[in-house]
């Protein structure tokens, strides 16, 4: 059993899970807890996922992506820069579903539950595919 879950571990895909799912309790604990303060929520939003983006760097460059990572310099800032991009394709696409499903009448938490599944999913291709090749 433990070799079956040290192999599951080392997948890239269930180590992107993990760190998500860490950057994911920063984001929605962020949200939930400025709602209650009544902040609007497409602004809750936006700032939850901006919060758990620095966490998922931290978690990503160091725990996902081992072996991907750039070196020190231009090499580096350029992926740096490519991770904020893909971050901030998953901020807008976040917001705007937040702030679509919040103005037609949803609860803003459900329409968040729909916003981290689409996030989640274009952001992975795009860090896989573009920012950790």
């Amino acid at each position: 059993m433990t070799a079956a879950l040290l192999r599951f571990v080392d997948r890239r895909i269930t180590r992107y899970l993990l760190a998500s799912v860490g950057a994911l309790a920063v984001d929605v604990g962020s949200f939930l807890a400025l709602l209650s303060l009544g902040v609007w929520a497409a602004g809750a939003s936006a700032i939850g996922y901006s919060l758990g983006i620095v966490a998922h760097w931290l978690m990503s460059s160091r725990a996902v992506f081992i072996g991907n990572v750039a070196e020190r310099g231009a090499g580096r800032t350029r992926q740096k820069a490519l991770f904020v991009i893909s971050a901030l394709i998953g901020l807008g696409l976040t917001t705007g579903i937040v702030w679509a499903g919040d103005v037609s009448g949803f609860d803003p938490r459900l329409a968040k539950l729909v916003a981290i599944a689409v996030s989640f999913t274009v952001t992975w291709l795009v860090r896989s595919r573009v920012v950790f090749r």
